[in-house]
């Protein structure tokens, strides 16, 4: 694991400082020491304290602190039992912070994983291998010398597969070995899609008939981009039995027995590499109430890692929507919907305003003044970092209401889904009936996303949604399957005076036709360098919008090597962005339009950019766009303008990554 280091974050931390609350007069810290086997009760370096004993002394000092308050980490791993979760009561009082930093040259990490030893030969001949972890433990990741490891699976045909109401039907000889699966109940269906990444779980097998949980296929089969019609088929799989187990790397793990089975990676011992395997669904929960929120929390140099999200092992599965929101729950689904409902019906506008969102390991709401800095995020079996989402996903019942949080100079990496989600998407999100739950004033700068959207493929590395004011800037992104970073939501359904599409479809019989904007407004996204992105789903780009976003920036980026796919995506609704000083190189379409039921779209500023794909549905005049100054470039000879601008993308001060 690596570790930014960037020189510039000391600049930008005092320029943050200015706006932040500071004492009459300076005071010096009172600092509490933890360790990972620490058992002290007055947590000094001398003689340490657990975590919940450091979290204990915090509560019984910060009514009465005259300077910050520092919990100081030991070197070593933090194996948590349950989330740390920090409110009002663990807040910094009287202009001061309580801080919880890794102690001078120490690592640090939190984890939500046990270690996984005493593996045996299961079978000689296929090299699997086994161990016990214990009765009643599930987890949908297993990290193997730091990579999120393949649940055993096997690749499909769709073609081989009958589609009905209730399941799937075969016919093929070679799969009538699906009849005899032992845990047939533990097997998922997975559909790699345009925009959607789905999981379906399987009920029983016999007879050459798939029979699958409800509502989990209800959901998956109805709507956009499905299951049973996706808008461009990719791989289909079935996963998670150990009949499966073909493959180096492969797993399969068993709750009734507690027995965990594995393929080692390139046929090593696995008893001489780092297995870990989730207990935890999250890490961290910063939140308090809108009348108690927490506040003046600051992270510095943790590793927060070792998670595993197990929503769609239910019968829920996973019906993605987007960007990691979900389907979940009943609805009047048609009783013709593989027909019916394949691109979109009344029935599933019902279901719209009720998306849900995932769960992120590290979650922040009714929360002011949170910093996370040099910090990384790994190895997690969900979104890492929530900030402000709706309630449905914060583990305190308390959604939305994040105001001045900061993350900067971190790594957030090797995840199953995206890395940090900014907003909600429901109607308290856009419409709130308290102006505290508004999400307002995000930082997200110098940090690294990479190799993200492991098994949740339609993530992005930093999406906001309805949110006041951030400042998205600086950050490196690469190696993702799907966008790279994400703006806006709603597809215009929810901005003032509504969409006569999407009054077409039938939305307003189930919600409400809003005549006042929303609250995303003031965004920026500026001076990051996104490279590799789209390498696996498409409808997507480097950089992605949706809905009406006043004084929106996006600026001063380098985008790169897009897979032939956009550079700037304007999809559905969008309307007000400014693009200006951009180089797209190696992507397909610098800038594109959809304008499929878009009405409401336009008022964008696309001046001064650089491309080497030149073409563009986005023209000037139209819809109230300004559009000049823009350069299509050959043979890469980028004049001293684009050349500034790929210079000074990504995080500043020439950023070192030491190794951790």
């Amino acid at each position: 694991m690596r570790r930014p280091i960037p020189a510039a974050l000391a600049a930008l931390t005092a320029a943050m400082a200015v706006l932040a609350p500071v004492p009459a007069a300076a005071a010096a810290a009172t600092t509490l020491h933890a360790a990972p086997s620490g058992t002290g009760i007055a947590c000094t370096a001398a003689d340490p304290c657990s975590l919940p004993a450091a979290q204990a002394a915090v509560r019984s000092l910060v009514g009465t602190m005259s300077g910050d308050l520092v919990v100081e980490l030991a070197d070593g791993v933090y194996r948590l039992t349950e989330p740390l979760r920090l409110t009002a009561a663990d807040s910094g009082n009287h202009g001061h912070r309580v801080v919880w930093r890794a102690a001078p040259s120490a690592r640090p990490v939190l984890t939500g994983a046990r270690a996984v030893t005493g593996w045996t030969v299961a079978d000689a001949g296929k090299n699997i291998w086994r161990a016990n972890v214990g009765a009643g433990i599930d987890a949908r990741q297993l990290y193997v010398d730091g990579a999120i490891a393949t649940r055993a699976r096997t690749r499909v045909n769709r073609s081989d597969f009958t589609f009905t109401s209730s399941g799937l039907g075969f016919s093929s000889p070679a799969l009538g070995y699906l009849n005899n699966l032992a845990r047939q109940d533990r097997v998922e269906v997975e559909s790699v899609n345009s925009f959607t990444d789905r999981y379906s779980p399987v009920r029983s097998i016999n007879g050459n008939f798939i029979t699958m949980r409800q509502p989990a296929w209800n959901n998956n089969t109805f709507g956009y981009d499905t299951l049973a019609a996706p808008h461009r088929a990719g791989p289909f799989y079935l996963a998670n039995a150990y009949e499966f187990l073909d493959s180096p790397g492969e797993w399969y793990l068993d709750p009734g027995s507690g027995t965990l089975f594995l393929v080692p990676p390139a046929a090593q011992d696995p008893e001489k590499v780092s297995v870990e395997l989730p207990v935890l669904q999250s890490l961290v929960s910063v939140g308090g109430t809108y009348d108690a929120p927490a506040h003046d929390i600051t992270f510095s140099g943790l590793t927060f890692t070792g998670t595993s999200w197990l929503g769609p092992s239910g019968d829920q599965g996973y019906a993605d929507q987007q960007t990691g929101a979900y389907l979940a729950g009943g609805w009047n689904w048609p009783a013709d919907r593989l027909t019916s409902c394949q691109n979109g019906c009344p029935q599933f506008e019902a279901a719209r305003p009720h998306w849900r969102q995932m769960p992120a390991a590290v979650q922040v709401s009714a929360a002011e003044r949170i910093t996370f800095g040099d910090s990384e995020f790994v190895n997690l079996g969900q979104t890492a970092i929530g900030i402000g989402n709706d309630a449905n996903a914060h583990t305190s019942g308390v959604g939305l209401g994040a105001r001045d949080i900061t993350i900067t100079g971190s790594e957030i990496a090797r995840n199953s889904a995206g890395g940090i989600v900014v907003g909600g998407v429901r109607a308290d999100a856009h419409h709130p009936v308290d102006q505290r739950m508004v999400n307002r004033n995000i930082t997200v700068g110098d940090n690294r996303l990479h190799d993200l959207g492991v098994d949740y493929r339609g993530s992005v590395s930093v999406l906001t949604t309805y949110v006041t004011t951030t400042d998205v800037s600086h950050n490196e992104v690469y190696n993702l399957p799907y966008t790279g970073m994400s703006i806006g939501y709603g597809w215009g359904s929810n901005d003032a005076g509504g969409s006569d599409h999407y009054a077409k479809r039938g939305l307003y019989d189930y919600q409400p036709r809003y005549s006042t904007p929303t609250t995303a407004s003031g965004n920026r996204l500026t001076g990051n360098h996104i490279h590799d992105v789209m390498q696996q789903m498409n409808d997507g780009g480097c950089i992605y919008t949706l809905a009406w976003n006043p004084g929106a920036q996006i600026g001063g980026n380098h985008c790169e090597r897009a897979n032939g796919h956009f550079g700037v995506y304007f999809d559905e609704g969008s309307k007000y962005y400014t693009v200006t000083g951009n180089v797209f190189s190696a992507t397909g379409t610098w800038a594109t339009a959809n304008y499929w039921g878009g009405e409401n779209m336009g008022n964008w500023t696309l001046t001064g950019n650089w491309s080497a794909n030149g073409s563009t549905n986005v023209t000037h005049g139209d819809r109230g766009n300004v559009v000049h100054s823009n350069v299509t470039v050959t043979g890469g000879a980028w004049p001293p303008g684009a050349q500034a601008v790929i210079a000074n993308a990504g995080p500043r001060g020439g950023t070192q990554w030491s190794p951790r």
